[in-house]
């Protein structure tokens, strides 16, 4: 077999991976799916035959070209009130889409993906790669560049960030019993059992997409988005449960086309945060409506 038939067997081995640590970096999936083939031209063009180590070289490569991404991200103008919500990793709530199971691995929610958009590209990096996957400080200090210590500060500022991030429960039964009870209320316009199924500090956002600021939201507290929960309650029995980053959501699909999903963070048997992808574009790009059919 000619090398580069080889290589491409063994880069193809590690795909699943290098796919889980670029949505991790970039919490887009197609951005995810071209640095993954970005790494693929890099590695095909390198001398590989003695490398020791293929899955940690692939992983460095990868790592560097979302490092080029989120850093090019900078220089774009911010979205409507600040808010970007990463693609959801949507899966039909029977069942998980093995395609998929290596990016929804360790349990990565979208609520953590939004905090990781708040990290510099540097903490990012440092802290998805030695948090999430282990890589030695001494290994990610040359793609930052810094020293390893410097590598270890940036991972250490990013965790402090990342531990605000509300944690899910571990029962996924338990969740999809209360966000069903928020359905049930906002259908009723129920305003007291929502507020009893949310957090008092509970937070909603909703990305409404660059060409539609006035659907880019953000409430804080039960009061808050229990009103807005019975003012959209005509659009409740339109909602198809699905699983969002492996844990309980919907696809919103009052017509033949969804108009959202929702994700939701249930800790402590209450909603803490939800987060709403509710821009067209990306519905239409994600194809959310045929998985809601």
């Amino acid at each position: 077999m000619p090398d580069l038939d080889l290589l491409a067997e063994r880069f193809d081995a590690h795909r699943g991976h290098l796919r889980a640590v670029a949505y991790r970096m970039l919490g887009s999936l197609s951005e995810s799916d071209d640095a993954v083939q970005e790494a693929w031209l890099r590695a095909s063009r390198a001398d590989a035959s003695k490398v020791e180590n293929l899955g940690g070289w692939l992983t460095t490569i990868v790592a560097r070209v979302c490092l080029n991404i989120l850093r090019a991200r900078a220089t774009r103008p911010e979205q409507p009130y600040g808010i970007h919500m990463p693609d959801p990793v949507l899966s039909r709530a029977e069942a998980v889409d093995p395609e998929r199971e290596a990016v929804l691995a360790d349990s990565v929610g979208l609520a953590l993906l939004v905090v990781l958009d708040t990290l510099t590209p540097a903490e990012r990096l440092c802290f998805v790669l030695h948090d999430m996957f282990a890589v030695p400080f001494d290994e990610i200090a040359p793609i930052v560049p810094c020293t390893p210590a410097a590598a270890r500060q940036l991972a250490s500022r990013a965790r402090r960030r990342v531990q605000q991030a509300p944690t899910p429960d571990r029962d996924p039964v338990r969740q999809r019993e209360v966000v069903d009870a928020f359905f049930a209320a906002s259908r009723n316009g129920d305003f007291e059992a929502l507020v009893a199924v949310l957090h008092p500090d509970v937070v909603l956002r909703s990305d409404g997409g660059t060409g539609r600021p006035a659907a880019s939201l953000f409430f804080r507290g039960a009061q808050e988005v229990a009103g807005n929960a019975v003012m959209y309650g005509v659009l409740a029995p339109h909602a198809r449960p699905v699983l969002v980053n492996g844990a309980p959501g919907v696809v919103v699909v009052p017509r033949k086309e969804a108009v959202s999903v929702m994700a939701f963070t249930v800790n402590d048997g209450l909603i803490v945060a939800i987060d709403v992808l509710a821009d067209p574009d990306r519905l239409r790009t994600l194809g959310v409506s045929s998985l809601a059919g």
